[in-house]
């Protein structure tokens, strides 16, 4: 997959907060040596949140986040800031922007202060040094009172930028080896089998993106990946001579492929790997539990991240409500959300079904886990609850110790 190709969920997420007019798209611009945004002298230029994706050396595929100012006024005003607030949510590395006109207010103080409770790795950049500004002063005044990094830069004379870049690097957490998909439970040379129903909903000629980026990990840590689809698994097991470190499915096939995987070899899906990998599996597994609580009335929240053309047996829409009820012998209520944020109202379900999340990066997932928790509200993702109502969870989760705890003890 070329750098340009690489899903947005899997680049680090590079958000640009500050008042308005402090020079956040010029600094973009300067930054990615791009006319990415667009920059004007009038306050509230930018409107809603730009996303813009990139290579940038040397942290390699990125995606940029040009924000409203966060001084915003007025009815809209207090709308964009809203808007503004929610992009943390998503935020790997901020960048507060100062204007070295007006210096450290209030305001640049109390923004530190809220990243630093976020725990986002921050770095204060005061620009606009190519003003007649005290820019020493500043600076030490600037990482007394935001308790920040901070650099001098100046945006439209290209000063400070490369320093940037480089500090940039530096702050951005390395989790590559931490939360792999699946390469920290396999060793070079094994053979893992993926087994991948064709998805009707997939544009044609491809893989869902999830069956992608595992095969994509599995070949960097330089063991095997057999790909077949669930009807011709035991054909591909008997001519394999020998037995898969790791048979992964698609979770809708789950069923099958558990007959067919002989008892030995460890089983799981997709979407549990993705719900360790994006998320918090073991507060997922605690997710799955909740469902032998569900009484008739209850509400389910079935919350999905993208928007996608719905098939008359879609998963979220028709098939998890179907188990669900076959499952409870319920009579629940369901309704539906779409896109980067749940409903306000979450405290009034007593579960929320999330999708496998492929289209957020962890932190947005994370995020998402936290509100549900904070609500005291369960929360599950589509491959745990499918393992769940299809009788085989607990070899779904065998692998993975903290979860396999979680669910006996619960």
């Amino acid at each position: 997959m070329s750098l340009n190709a690489t899903p947005r969920a899997n680049r680090v997420h590079i958000a640009l907060f500050g008042k308005r007019n402090a020079g956040k798209s010029s600094l973009i611009n300067a930054i990615t040596k791009q006319e990415t945004a667009v920059v004007s002298p009038v306050k509230g230029t930018t409107t809603d949140p730009v996303y813009k994706a990139m290579e940038l050396l040397p942290l390699g595929p990125v995606v940029f986040i040009d924000t409203a100012g966060l001084d915003d006024e007025g009815e809209l005003g207090e709308l964009r800031k809203r808007k503004t607030l929610e992009v943390l949510e998503k935020t790997d590395l901020a960048l507060l922007v100062i204007d070295a006109a007006e210096g450290i207010s209030d305001f640049e103080i109390s923004m530190a202060a809220y990243l630093k409770q976020k725990k986002i790795p921050a770095i204060g950049v005061l620009n606009k040094i190519d003003l007649d500004v005290p820019a020493d002063s500043l600076l030490k005044e600037s990482e007394d009172k935001l308790e920040l990094k901070t650099l001098a830069v100046s945006a439209a004379a290209g000063k400070g930028i490369s320093e940037l870049r480089k500090a940039m690097g530096d702050a951005v957490p390395d989790d590559d080896d931490k939360f792999k998909i699946v390469g920290d439970l396999i060793q070079p040379g094994d053979f893992v089998v993926l087994v991948t129903p064709i998805d009707k909903a997939a544009p044609k000629g491809r893989l869902i993106l999830p069956q992608q980026q595992t095969i994509r990990d599995i070949l960097e840590s330089d063991a095997i990946a057999v790909v077949t689809k669930e009807y011709e698994l035991k054909e591909t097991l008997e001519r394999l001579g020998t037995k898969p470190k790791l048979v992964i499915t698609d979770s809708q096939a789950f069923l099958k492929v558990a007959a067919d995987t002989p008892k030995d070899v460890p089983l799981t899906s997709f979407s549990i790997l993705f719900a360790r990998h994006k998320g918090d599996l073991t507060e997922l597994v605690k997710g799955a539990k909740a469902v032998e609580s569900l009484k008739d009335g209850d509400k389910v929240l079935i919350a999905e991240a993208c928007t996608h053309h719905q098939q008359s047996d879609d998963i979220g829409r028709v098939k998890i409500p179907r188990w669900l009820r076959q499952t409870t012998g319920k009579e629940i209520q369901f309704e539906f959300a779409n896109g980067y944020s749940f409903p306000p109202n979450i405290t009034d379900y007593s579960l929320i079904v999330h999708c496998g999340s492929c289209m957020l990066n962890r932190r947005s997932m994370l995020h998402r886990i936290a509100q549900a928790v904070d609500a005291n509200v369960p929360i599950v993702n589509y491959g745990v609850l499918i393992a769940y109502v299809q009788g085989i969870f607990p070899r779904a989760i065998d692998m993975f110790p903290l979860a396999r705890l979680m669910w006996e003890e619960e």
